[in-house]
């Protein structure tokens, strides 16, 4: 069962994302695949979304799965091991959480399931980087997401032009020199099927 986890801060499209990879990554029935929502709020309105995509899904709510609710989230993962046995569960933790802390948190599920690691995908919003690294507390929050990333995806790149692209790109390399960078339309299902292949190849 190999976990993998979708980061990015709020509005960068990790939802729509998500059911477009779940469903290239479940291909004709070839794995099954579980998703794990952690939702702030009291209406987990992503996970009611992807189960009608016919989708395993968890909501885990009461705070973030890196800090105040990661023993549920290690039981979640336990507990979905033992009644589905998904070949993939892809988590997406709310927009404030720390890739590097929610590895810690789903490792901790290891005491009750054979786990491994995927990627840690960040999605970066090319329609905004100036918004996401030059304010303050923000950019504090979305730098650390992507010094952790394994992989950053930068979204909604059909919304900017090549020049925009570029910046994202340059900007993102300022603090992570080492992860892929992979362009991401979920809308033009672009660089999809690209990520689907390394969450499959990817060997902790």
């Amino acid at each position: 069962m190999k976990i993998t986890q979708i980061a990015g801060f709020l509005g960068c499209g990790k939802t729509t994302f998500l059911l477009k990879l779940s469903q290239v990554l479940r291909g004709d029935n070839e794995r099954k695949i579980a998703l794990v929502v952690n939702e702030i709020g009291e209406i987990p309105v992503d996970g009611k979304i992807m189960e009608e995509s016919g989708m395993q899904v968890k909501d885990i709510g009461g705070g973030c799965i890196c800090c105040e609710v990661a023993s549920t989230f290690a039981k979640t993962l336990s507990g979905l091991y033992r009644a589905f046995k998904p070949d993939h569960v892809l988590v997406e933790p709310t927009g404030v959480a720390v890739p590097h802390q929610v590895k810690l948190a789903a490792k901790m599920g290891r005491r009750d399931a054979k786990l491994s690691m995927g990627p840690a995908i960040v999605l970066f919003d090319a329609t905004r980087p100036a918004e996401l690294l030059d304010m303050d507390m923000l950019g504090q929050l979305v730098t650390t997401q992507i010094k952790d990333a394994d992989i950053i995806a930068i979204s909604k790149v059909d919304a900017v032009d090549a020049v925009g692209v570029k910046d994202s790109a340059e900007r993102i390399r300022k603090f992570n020199t080492k992860a892929a960078i992979v362009h991401l339309s979920s809308f033009k299902n672009l660089g999809i099927d690209e990520l689907s292949q390394q969450i499959i190849d990817w060997e902790e």
